[in-house]
């Protein structure tokens, strides 16, 4: 109940899941910036458990809604190796102290600002045309990884993806059961790191209604403002939080 009555806490947490709920109402990769947020406040393993849970049930959403359009082929190459990539996240977490924590985590989130930062002004990340299979498999693995530590799964994901030139709907559809498979898999391993304790569940269930609301909120305000420039500042803003990771963790 302490993180109940902390209120840092409270305020890193409802910004982490109102980011997360305008990510799922349209601004994609908004979300990514949850996690590193809610690791300035605990420790970055308590912070991604707690967002697990939040995360799966939105995915039913996404999941119901477009259970008919996904490529089945894209599934079955990469998420095996998203797998093996959440478990070596895991035995990373469970043997390493918590400042190394803070300091991957803080890289991720750095890595991600400077990768988004780099697409919004026109740059393009190389990709082969058609991408072979291995490399879809490694991108799984990487995908698995980032996932794990920081729910930052979507850029190795859209590595081998986007390239592929998918259908709208066949892309948003696959993306979706992926994502959603994949934090099911996440799942074995924070209850085996002991993260999915009654104060940490009770935490994400106190958490959970500010994301349906943001959705909506996401949603609205997609088609209002000015995304570019909303999008910029959030990734100058992930920036920060990561430089801030990373300097908590060496310290």
């Amino acid at each position: 109940m302490a993180l109940l009555h902390d209120p840092w806490f409270l305020a890193a947490g409802g910004l982490a899941v109102l980011l997360l709920g305008l990510s799922k109402g349209g601004f994609a990769g908004v979300g990514a910036i949850g996690t590193p947020l809610l690791a300035l406040v605990v420790a970055p393993v308590e912070a991604a458990a707690i967002m697990l849970p939040i995360l799966i049930a939105q995915d039913v959403v996404g999941v119901w809604a477009f259970r008919r359009t996904w490529d089945g082929r894209i599934i079955a190459l990469m998420l095996p190796g998203a797998a093996l990539g959440v478990g070596l996240a895991y035995l990373f977490a469970a043997n390493v102290p918590e400042g190394a924590m803070q300091v991957l985590l803080g890289a991720i989130s750095i890595l991600f600002a400077i990768r988004s930062l780099w697409l919004q002004r026109g740059g393009r990340i190389p990709a082969p045309a058609d991408p072979p299979g291995w490399f879809g498999f490694a991108m799984g693995v990487a995908s698995g990884i980032t996932s794990q530590i920081a729910h930052a799964g979507q850029p190795p994901f859209q590595i081998y993806v986007l390239p592929r030139r998918l259908p709208r709907d066949v892309l948003v559809g696959t993306t979706a059961i992926f994502f959603a498979a994949l934090n099911w898999i996440k799942v074995p391993a924070y209850v085996a790191l002991g993260q999915f304790t009654r104060d940490h569940l009770l935490a994400s269930l106190i958490l959970l209604p500010i994301a349906i609301p943001a959705t909506f909120a996401g949603v609205w305000l997609v088609r209002r403002v000015d995304a570019d420039r909303f999008y910029i500042l959030i990734y100058w803003l992930m920036l920060l939080i990561g430089a801030k990771l990373v300097y908590d963790g060496l310290r």
